[in-house]
């Protein structure tokens, strides 16, 4: 699964994908969680926009007030869950991000990793969205990182942005086929654990 990541410079990262940015300023979060407000791109008829989504989605179905939101959602049956099949052929996203962060559960506690790209470029998480929330996408976990965790988020290249969120293709499909990005990953502080840290420090190495 993912939930927690980094998000620096969210305008200055979209430029080239985005006709129009709504109610955002570039900013830095070291620990973007889920029920924030958080950058995602959206497509419209007129152009691709970048704007704040809470992350963690509550289904238009659901009537009990205490359904727990939905921060991921597995690309394996997302054709099947009825909370998803709908937002995946119609309502499309794709949030933006340094890097993430995933524990590695052990005997008597679990350990923390940073997780970004080899070649240090932005990541684009593909999501799926309903009124004004999202969740993020995730599949099996290629063999580097499964050592950490058996799961990741889907992570499209940037030239692949706009293909999935073509709402002509088949999304599942696109995004089981196409070529992901290839991960590094270190050990990082315990300090992540407590969202309310935020700071550069997050995401600094430490010794193993």
């Amino acid at each position: 699964m993912c939930g927690r990541y980094v998000i620096t410079n969210p305008i200055a990262k979209t430029t080239s994908l985005v006709k129009k940015v709504i109610q955002i300023d570039d900013f830095e979060n070291y620990n973007a969680h889920p029920y924030q407000k958080l950058p995602v791109i959206k497509k419209y008829k007129n152009g691709n926009t970048l704007e704040n989504l809470k992350w963690g989605l509550v289904p238009g179905w659901a009537k009990e007030k205490s359904f727990k939101a939905l921060i991921n959602a597995r690309l394996e049956t997302i054709d099947e869950k009825v909370s998803f099949k709908k937002l995946i052929k119609n309502f499309r996203c794709v949030a933006i991000a340094d890097g993430f962060y995933e524990w590695k559960r052990e005997v008597k506690e679990k350990t923390p990793f940073y997780f970004f790209r080899e070649d240090k470029k932005t990541i684009f998480f593909a999501g799926i969205y309903e009124n004004d929330q999202f969740c993020l996408i995730t599949e099996e976990a290629s063999k580097s990182i499964g050592e950490i965790h058996h799961r990741q988020p889907v992570i499209l290249n940037k030239a692949d942005v706009n293909r999935y969120l073509n709402l002509e293709l088949s999304g599942s499909n696109f995004l089981k086929q196409c070529q992901k990005p290839s991960l590094t990953f270190h050990k990082i502080s315990k300090d992540v654990n407590k969202p309310t840290n935020n700071s550069a420090s997050l995401i600094q190495k430490i010794n193993i």
